[in-house]
């Protein structure tokens, strides 16, 4: 078996912000079970036992929610502690961890230091953007606490990123994020297109991003980035990284610009396995890391053709220009046809932005070969 990527919900749907646009929330109210709870050793230590008999060369977990630091610091402490217990020498171990930042401290950020974890940070730019969606339970804005938060990695020197969501809102306040976002200090920064309900239809929420906005958005993070590389400040934008990497001939590491699904796992609380977090949904259910093997998990994987599904190439992609940059953009934004799945929702604004950017995206791979 190659190398594993495993997501991981150990606090399930359960979290400590009530953030307007979140998808996990949306997914969770359509499932017979919203929330599994927190997650039991026994899910977390099977999980572990199971990888580490499987895996060749590493295995990469990755937790995320809801909001995972609600499992609490010793599940974090007692999942280490028997991965070391029981991964053998020769395989390498990864972890990541995407959170809100509202329970990190100094015990938290020491633990991510002593254990290496790379960790993604939530931050929609500026205040003004971020407190717009991203609130607590009694309703107010989180934007302070998550730049303290910021500042007690940078403190242990936690490696770190942050995630903005792209909402219709922010997209038109993109110079003031990107500035905001150097102004702090934030080097790695990525940016995700909102994702709209799963009922309901595209670009009715006060937070849905259009494609002519995430067309306009991108040209102009663009801009403001590539004038700042022109200048010999380089920030990392986790999109226009991938760009550049693939005008080298390279194959992106960001899973949504690959054309099609990889092998990966989401495994809730309770244990059971999906193909991937944007579809944690019992339409899409594997199996239970408890009862099955990774053998069984990907048999089930192939008879729902998930995988297979993905790599479609709709009949305007065929004969596009842009189709070996763009390859459709992630599964999730892409348009349910009778016979499969369509277009990307965001097709146009991939065009026009590509259009607009190419030249100055073949210069930037120059200067960056020569850092």
């Amino acid at each position: 078996m190659p190398p594993l990527s495993i997501l991981i919900k150990p606090a399930s749907s359960t979290c400590n912000l009530c953030c307007a646009y979140c998808f996990y929330a949306d997914e969770a109210s359509v499932r017979a079970v919203p929330n599994y709870g927190l997650m039991p050793r026994e899910v977390s230590h099977t999980l572990i036992e199971k990888a580490a008999g499987a895996a060749e060369g590493s295995i990469t977990f990755l937790f995320q929610g809801g909001e995972p630091t609600l499992a609490g610091l010793d599940f974090y402490r007692d999942f280490v502690s028997h991965v070391k217990e029981t991964v053998p020498r020769g395989l390498a171990v990864q972890y990541a961890i995407q959170t809100n930042g509202m329970l990190l401290n100094g015990d938290w950020c020491r633990f991510f230091q002593e254990n290496r974890f790379l960790v993604g940070l939530s931050l929609d730019g500026t205040r003004e953007c971020h407190d717009r969606f991203r609130r607590d339970g009694a309703g107010k804005g989180t934007y302070d606490r998550v730049v303290r938060a910021a500042r007690q990695l940078e403190e242990y020197a936690v490696e770190y990123n942050v995630l903005t969501v792209v909402t219709g809102y922010l997209a038109r306040h993109v110079q003031s994020v990107f500035r905001t976002l150097c102004k702090e200090g934030f080097r790695f920064q990525q940016y995700i297109p909102c994702l709209d309900p799963l009922e309901g239809g595209r670009g009715r929420q006060n937070f849905s991003l259009t494609p002519k906005q995430y067309e306009e958005f991108l040209k102009t993070l663009f801009d403001l980035w590539y004038r700042e590389l022109e200048q010999g400040r380089y920030w990392s934008v986790r999109y226009f990284d991938n760009l550049v990497w693939m005008l080298g001939g390279h194959a992106p590491e960001q899973c949504s610009m690959r054309g099609c699904c990889g092998l990966q796992y989401l495994v809730e609380a309770d244990g059971s396995v999906y193909p991937c977090d944007f579809y944690g949904l019992d339409q899409y259910r594997l199996g239970n890391i408890l009862q099955n093997s990774w053998e069984e998990l990907d048999r089930v994987r192939e008879e729902t053709k998930f995988v297979e599904e993905s790599r479609r190439v709709p009949e305007e992609c065929g004969g596009c220009q842009w189709y070996p940059l763009c390859r459709n953009g992630c599964r999730r934004d892409r348009t349910v046809e009778e016979d499969g799945l369509g277009r990307n929702y965001y097709c146009r604004a991939y065009a026009g932005f590509f259009t607009y950017a190419l030249p100055r995206l073949r210069q930037a791979h120059k200067m960056l070969k020569t850092r």
